[in-house]
């Protein structure tokens, strides 16, 4: 049926190629003229596109020339002539699309086509990358053909000074990694000064290994947090008694679901080990969840697999790309039991200062395209996610690599030793082999295996991945053999070395499937470059993590009953299908994660950007008096209506109404209740209004205009953060413990987003009331400076960055007859220290 509605229709790639082709055409019949055009007339030509585009021509129509402009400039300073098809990717990107291209087909030349027809508009364009060191190499290489054709280029690295980034970020172009283009919105939100910022308003992103990017590490935020204070001797009690309970008795494990949950027998030994009468009582809650998550620690969590230590710390293992994530921590207490089970140092929690997830920082550039070897898998979730679709370039030249069917044996050991032969058999030829674990663990134990062999190698993991560069581009020579976790070396173009075609090409070993597809296409992909010969094949064993998830007892039990040995292997479709079909089962769950993580911080998101923006306006505007008072009306209307509910006048409490006014925005006496007395709601809100306006007024004379309109900035910014981080802590809490209504038939999601809007307003409301009472009482002396709600250095979950923000703390404590700090001039239990 489907081949049939292509006959009648096409396929719609096939189309889109065929309407970009077209263009082609016309970026070539270009060629021989811009290749006549000396070097100074060459550059020229982007100050005649910019003035083109201030007279009111489109990108679109300047396109093919400034394509074929670049393609000429490229040939000057790098030597490289963009091939048809690189033109044809570059098309896809700048129409705000994902081009899929093989490997080593050139996808960053391919960007250097989109990014100098958008930097043309002067809005700056962000080239996204994996790491520091492809942002650091493509913008030195790239760099030379914008900088030839007069345009500037930033380098966005971790560490760089705020006078930097700010410069690296004033370029047309600038190249950095995702985690460095996430923090820094997150860190210019926090700013007490326009000039801080570093960011210009977000037009155009081209996001590198875009699958990597936004779908492997989307399920994790950014997050800059601050430390809170707890006692860490309970993490330490939990692992010793953790240590004395067996498995099956005491707990049992959910290899599935990568659960552990104590049984009857493990309650009562933690019940009698902790002298109390029942673990699940209310006040025996922190223990158990600490209880819980040393057990996870020990169970679940394996060390050089999930995480490594490094000097004396736990440094958590990317299970994509098996690099390490240095500066990530996992949250909810799950780092610090698995800090006391290796015997370190355990930190304190932290709490969280600010946080987006990636897929909201990237919705809000105006425009966003993508580069990678394998999208279609996810194109659902381009679509749905960011509304990016998937086009798949045709290669330059013929792909010859030879994908052999998977093998499986019964035992990871009979897997390993098989792949040790194969990797002698082929050695001994001398043809360069790759072979790709999806551990460091894994890794580690094959180089032992090869070395007992005599077989030299060279180990590529997430503990070396500093040199991953340089030696994965050696991989195609002639006698290499490297190991590399599953992804590494991404961006990195491994080519043959002299005879190696000869040889076959680079072979690909998988030494287990990854849950996804995607994945494995990823190494795959790293051979059969360019038209180059290659091979790929697939070892499993009924004990990969994938296999005994799905299913894998049916088959051993088959196995067993057809007598085969350790070291037999296993060709069947059977198998192959059952494989496939795990893999899809997994990324169908992991696109729920992922989507379930977006729902959630959408709620947050409409929140956090109501927040910014006001943050935004009060630091560029001159004057936010007006906002000020528009903060102060709807606290009166709020105490005003909470005293005349009745309906009969004669019940108001009149006196309240003026005991809070005094307490918050007007001197003592300014106000009786004889004042308000007889008087309709509106017209009480009226005399509040004008009496607060009058002394308002008075308080600017006395202060002088432009002290009074620091001294507004000053409170409202301070309000606004410390009520906006209290705000995030309360929502992660609520968010923690949502799950728990599903039992009471209630959707979770729907629950949080209405729980989540009540406590959003009536966090607005507890700005307003301080914003009020600041302004209007606070005795103006040294306070005109802005000041960070949390002092100190951030620490975030970015690579690099380790250093903790510490919340002040105030120890002395004020009397109630002392003065009240706020600066009324009351006794402090007249004022702030009156009970609420």
């Amino acid at each position: 049926m489907l081949g049939l509605v292509k006959k009648i229709f096409g396929d719609a790639n096939e189309r889109e190629v065929k309407r970009l082709t077209r263009t082609v055409e016309e970026v070539n019949g270009l060629e021989s003229r811009i290749s006549g055009l000396s070097d100074e007339a060459l550059r020229n030509k982007t100050e005649e596109f910019k003035a083109r585009l201030e007279k009111g021509d489109t990108l679109e129509q300047i396109m093919p020339e400034a394509f074929a402009v670049v393609r000429e400039a490229s040939k000057r300073t790098l030597g490289m002539r963009h091939f048809d098809v690189q033109l044809m990717g570059g098309m896809v990107l700048h129409e705000g699309k994902i081009a899929e291209m093989r490997t080593g087909e050139g996808k960053t030349l391919v960007a250097t086509l989109p990014v100098y027809l958008n930097a043309l508009l002067g809005k700056g364009v962000h080239v996204i990358t994996v790491n520091d060191y492809l942002a650091s190499r493509d913008s030195q290489i790239m760099g030379q053909l914008y900088n030839f054709l007069g345009l500037t280029v930033g380098c966005n690295m971790h560490g760089l000074s705020h006078e930097e980034k700010q410069e690296a970020y004033a370029c047309d172009i600038t190249y950095g990694t995702n985690n460095e283009f996430g923090f820094d919105y997150l860190r210019d939100n926090m700013v007490l000064y326009k000039e801080q910022m570093v960011q210009r308003p977000l037009y155009f992103a081209i996001i590198d290994e875009v699958d990597s990017i936004l779908v492997d590490e989307a399920r994790t935020p950014l997050i800059i947090s601050g430390q809170a204070a707890k006692s860490t001797e309970m993490y330490f009690a939990a692992d010793r008694f953790i240590t004395r309970l067996k498995a099956e008795e005491d707990f049992t494990i959910d290899v599935k679901l990568r659960t552990v949950m104590l049984t009857e027998s493990g309650v009562e030994k933690a019940e009698k080990a902790f002298h109390i009468e029942n673990l699940f009582d209310h006040a025996n809650v922190l223990l158990n969840h600490h209880i819980q998550q040393a057990l996870k620690a020990h169970v679940i969590m394996k060390r050089d697999v999930d995480y490594v230590v490094q000097e004396e710390e736990v440094v958590i293992v990317d299970e994509f790309t098996g690099r390490l994530m240095s500066g990530r921590r996992y949250s909810d207490g799950l780092h610090q039991a698995i800090e006391a089970k290796e015997q370190l140092k355990v930190q304190n929690e932290s709490m969280t200062l600010a946080t987006i997830t990636f897929q909201n920082y990237f919705r809000m550039y105006r425009k966003l395209a993508g580069m990678t070897g394998t999208a279609k898998t996810e194109e659902e979730e381009f679509k749905r996610i960011y509304g990016l679709d998937v086009i798949q370039v045709p290669t330059n030249r013929s792909m010859i690599r030879t994908d052999l069917a998977d093998v499986v044996y019964k035992n990871e050991l009979g897997k390993f030793k098989a792949v040790v032969e194969e990797i002698v058999e082929r050695h001994s030829k001398n043809q360069p082999v790759l072979v790709g674990t999806i551990s460091i663990e894994n890794s580690e134990k094959l180089a032992e295996m090869l070395k007992r062999r005599g077989v030299g190698h060279k180990v590529l993991n997430a503990k070396f991945h500093a040199e991953e560069a340089e030696i994965i581009s050696r991989a195609g020579q002639a006698g290499a053999v490297t190991i590399a976790t599953n992804m590494a070396g991404r961006g990195t173009d491994i080519l043959l070395g002299d005879g190696v075609a000869d040889l076959g090409g680079l072979h690909i070993i998988g030494t287990e499937r990854h849950e996804s597809r995607r994945i494995d296409n990823q190494l795959r992909g790293r051979a059969g470059r360019q038209g180059d010969p290659g091979s790929s094949q697939f070892y499993l064993s009924l004990e990969d993590e994938l296999m005994r998830r799905f299913g894998s007892e049916n088959i051993m039990g088959m196995m067993e009953r057809l007598g085969l040995e350790d070291d037999q292997p296993i060709e069947s479709r059977m198998i192959s299908r059952a494989v496939e079909s795990a893999q899809k089962r997994v990324e169908g769950n992991n696109f729920d994660t992922r989507k379930v993580v977006l729902q959630y911080d959408d709620v947050m998101n409409q929140q956090r950007e109501v927040i910014y923006k006001q943050r935004r306006d009060v630091m560029s505007s001159e004057n936010i008096r007006q906002a000020v008072l528009d903060m102060i009306t709807p606290v009166i209307d709020r105490i005003v209506d909470a005293h005349t509910s009745e309906d009969i006048p004669e019940e108001w409490d009149l006196q309240a109404i003026v005991d809070y006014v005094h307490a918050t925005l007007l001197p003592d006496d300014s106000l009786t209740r004889d004042d308000l007395w007889g008087k309709e709601k509106e017209e009480i809100n009226e005399l509040i209004y004008n009496k607060v306006i009058a002394y308002y007024d008075q308080r600017e004379e006395e202060l002088g205009e432009e002290t009074m309109r620091e001294f507004e900035k000053v409170v409202v910014l301070r309000a606004v953060d410390s009520k906006w981080m209290d705000h995030i802590d309360a929502m992660d809490q609520l968010r923690q413990g949502i799950h728990l209504r599903a039992y009471g038939g209630t959707d979770p999601l729907r629950e949080y987003q209405f729980e989540g809007f009540e406590m959003f307003k009536e966090m607005i409301e507890h700005i307003q009331e301080e914003v009020a009472k600041y302004i209007m009482k606070a005795r103006v002396e040294s306070n005109l400076e802005r000041q960070e709600v949390a002092q100190g250095q951030t620490s975030t979950n970015s690579p690099g960055e380790s250093q903790e923000k510490r919340p002040v703390k105030r120890n002395d404590r004020v009397g109630r007859n002392d003065p009240c700090p706020c600066g009324s001039g009351k006794k402090y239990k007249q004022c702030h220290g009156v009970e609420k």
